[in-house]
């Protein structure tokens, strides 16, 4: 399908932006206004942790809506500055967008919840509630854009709210751990600012809708395997894909237990979505050309992190490389490319976000309870708190993949598309990995729940934020679990958008006639 030839006179929007595709901008605009807002009203700190958290269950309403219209009609577009793409800039939601975008919200309502028992007054005063809310933006910007020089205006715009979050507290670990994220962090936007660069070079527009239309036209004479190439590095950093996953487990464990869980769950997602959007909607013959590349890079990355958990004796490091293995098992769907593949991988993120949150969660109560995150000098803690056992060991489970917990049926789908492809090898790491994992997470139950604990454990009073932001995540893990069918279909549906994008290119160009 070409892209339809549009003259400048006629790029001009004249009709009004219909009022529902207003849905597609305002949880950005809701996340930048609320953040400005927290920041005026920063000297009243009780108003202003709950101006957030009311903010965020109103962000989620509003990604709900999203969702919910998304998948009735099919991708929607905005146009921004009444001007037609591809000239101007636009924002078009998918069912893949707008999934991750819903999801990465109530991740991060969990966390505003877990926050307020957990980030006190001078936390507070440093801004946490104000950058919690620019990081939404910037995350939930990416999952909406259509435009992939914005995707990376988002990617800085939580870059710079990250760096924020992970200092609260300007602890020389804090600031060591900020420099190694840093680091790798710009050295990937600089590679991903350079492919865009290229991309704008080679098809004069940064709309993802018109690349999408145009690629195989140019495919032969463009360096477009250059351009894939960078691309993967690029979000492969993001995502801390081996073998530049380094800086994940070196820099998670050092800010509060709420920011690390709020990065784990949602930032690496980020370079997944847009591994996903790029490499399997805008450039699929290049992708299907490093598809041995991404496999390979895939089994390294789902062994490098088991074999980590295995050896880690701090729990906040521990969850990093299980961060790291779940990126090797989306990853794996990337180098698929097939419909299941794809599916797998959006089952696997969605899950993983809501997962990898809860984790970091459990790890704050478990240092609560037991008084540290070292696992020899950790036991007791299900003498101390049955219930609070039988909810750790739920989302233990789930991360090993085993049922009935949501992580069982994405590794299924993605082990059926590898033994389908062919692909046993990769296939058997996905096992494999999960096979460490649980030998991982067995070791960590029976040393810091099971055994006696070393030395008395003081009582330790319940909290009802943190209780119920681990509950909420915990029934999420337990009902997609028993219940896949319909995120299983979403997903399905969500990928099928993405290999085949003739609806998301009719949403930015509907005169192009019907998909």
């Amino acid at each position: 399908m070409a892209a339809p030839s549009i003259d400048l006179s006629a790029a001009l929007v004249t009709a009004p932006v219909p009022v529902e595709n207003w849905l597609v901008i305002l949880p950005v605009a809701h996340c930048i206004t609320l953040g400005a807002i927290l920041l005026m009203v920063r000297a009243h700190l009780r108003l202003q942790a709950w101006l957030a958290i009311s903010g965020l269950v109103l962000l989620a309403l509003m990604d709900a809506a999203l969702l919910a219209k998304v998948a009735t009609e099919g991708p929607l577009t905005m146009v921004m500055g009444r001007w037609l793409p591809p000239f101007g800039i636009a924002f078009t939601v998918d069912l893949l967008g707008a999934l991750m975008a819903f999801t990465a919200t109530l991740a991060a309502l969990a966390g505003g919840l877990y926050a307020l028992a957990d980030i006190g007054e001078s936390g507070r005063r440093y801004g946490f509630f104000p950058l919690l809310l620019l990081l939404m933006a910037g995350v939930t910007g990416a999952f909406l854009t259509g435009d992939i020089f914005n995707l990376y205006v988002w990617f800085e715009v939580l870059l710079i709210s990250s760096f924020g979050l992970i200092i609260l507290g300007s602890e020389r670990e804090q600031i060591d751990g900020a420099l190694r994220y840093a680091v790798l962090n710009l050295i990937a936007t600089t590679l991903f600012l350079i492919g865009v660069g290229i991309l704008y070079a080679v098809f004069g527009t940064l709309n993802m809708a018109d690349i999408a239309a145009n690629v195989a036209d140019l495919r032969g004479t463009a360096p477009l395997m250059t351009l894939a190439s960078l691309f993967l590095l690029a979000f492969g950093m993001k995502a801390a894909a081996f073998p530049v996953n380094f800086w994940l487990p070196a820099a998670y464990h050092t800010p509060r237990i709420v920011v690390s869980a709020l990065f784990a769950g949602l930032l690496t997602k980020v370079g997944i979505y847009a591994l996903i959007r790029v490499m399997v909607m805008l450039l699929p013959v290049e992708r299907e050309e490093l598809s041995l590349v991404i496999a390979l890079a895939a089994m390294a990355t789902i062994l490098v992190g088991a074999f980590g958990a295995l050896a880690e004796n701090d729990i906040r490091r521990l969850f990093g490389y299980v961060v790291i293995s779940g990126i090797g098992n989306m990853l794996a769907g990337v180098a698929l490319g097939s419909p299941g593949g794809i599916s797998g991988a959006v089952f696997y993120a969605l899950h993983s976000i809501v997962l990898m949150t809860a984790l970091y969660l459990a790890a704050g109560e478990i240092a609560r309870r037991g008084g540290g995150f070292s696992l020899s000098g950790l036991g007791g803690l299900y003498r101390q708190s049955g219930g609070f056992a039988a909810l750790s060991l739920v989302l233990f489970l789930a991360a090993c993949g085993l049922p009935p917990f949501a992580g069982f049926w994405p590794k299924v789908m993605l082990v059926k598309a590898s033994l389908d492809a062919g692909a046993w090898w990769l296939a058997a790491s996905i096992l494999a990995g999960g096979f460490l994992m649980t030998i991982a997470f067995g070791r960590l139950f029976l040393l810091a729940y099971w055994r006696p604990a070393p030395m008395a454990l003081l009582p330790s009073k319940a909290c009802w934020r943190i209780g119920l932001s681990l509950a909420a995540l915990t029934a999420l893990t337990i009902g997609f679990g028993i219940l896949p069918e319909q995120l299983l279909k979403l997903s399905q549906s969500a990928a099928a958008g993405i290999a085949d994008p003739q609806a998301y290119l009719h949403s930015v160009f509907p005169e192009a006639g019907p998909p």
